[in-house]
């Protein structure tokens, strides 16, 4: 089968076109995010998807929003003070974090929200984060109000039926969710993520979002 050499051209300029309109959609999405630099993970339907309005307990028995305590950078986690090992160092790591961003001028809130409101009690969560770290926040609720955060934050947790042993374990996920005023959810970490390198990411939104306003 003979190829004309226009029909060749035809090809490599409709290529190049298709290339052209690539590139400019990438770069227009990069222009319109101000974080595009600090970005490393991906939310499906971007990131206005993940979060929402709620209404919680916090550790002091106080019924609180998400505007009450999301008013600054903050950072939450879904978990549950019975939890043998992955909360106590996922919390740590947060901890640190925290701390470290706090030595490079950045305060940011710790919040803990609970997935086991059957003994997460208020006095329970206060104890438990204030060993921890001393700002961070605890929040519990009815088990109908964790599982509409929970919902919010498309994160999975689940609480055995059978109850009756006081060590249940609660499966849940561990992410981290990045959360600034004005932005709502920006960023998420896994658990594989070390103190510092987590801090220094953070450190990168913040700037970033200083810069804008």
């Amino acid at each position: 089968m003979n190829i004309s050499t226009s029909s060749i051209a035809i090809a490599a300029i409709a290529v190049t076109a298709v290339a052209l309109v690539s590139i400019y959609a990438v770069s227009t999405r990069q222009g319109s995010d101000k974080f595009a630099a600090c970005r490393a993970s991906t939310v499906a339907g971007g990131p206005g998807t993940i979060g929402g309005p709620f209404t919680l307990t916090d550790e002091n028995g106080k019924r609180v929003t998400e505007k009450d305590v999301l008013n600054q950078p903050s950072i939450v986690y879904f978990g549950y003070t019975f939890c043998p090992d992955i909360c106590p160092a996922d919390t740590a790591r947060n901890a640190e974090a925290t701390d470290a961003l706090e030595e490079m001028g950045y305060m940011l809130q710790p919040v803990f929200i609970s997935v086991d409101p059957g003994r997460d009690k208020p006095e329970v969560l206060k104890e438990w984060t204030d060993y921890i770290h001393p700002r961070m926040l605890g929040l519990t609720g009815s088990a109908e109000e964790i599982a509409a955060v929970a919902k919010e934050y498309k994160t999975y947790f689940r609480v055995p039926d059978d109850t009756s042993d006081p060590y249940y374990i609660v499966d849940h996920m561990t992410q981290t969710y990045l959360m600034l005023p004005d932005e709502g959810f920006v960023e998420f970490y896994d658990r594989e993520m070390d103190p510092e390198a987590m801090a220094a990411s953070i450190a990168c939104f913040l700037e970033a979002d200083a810069k804008s306003n």
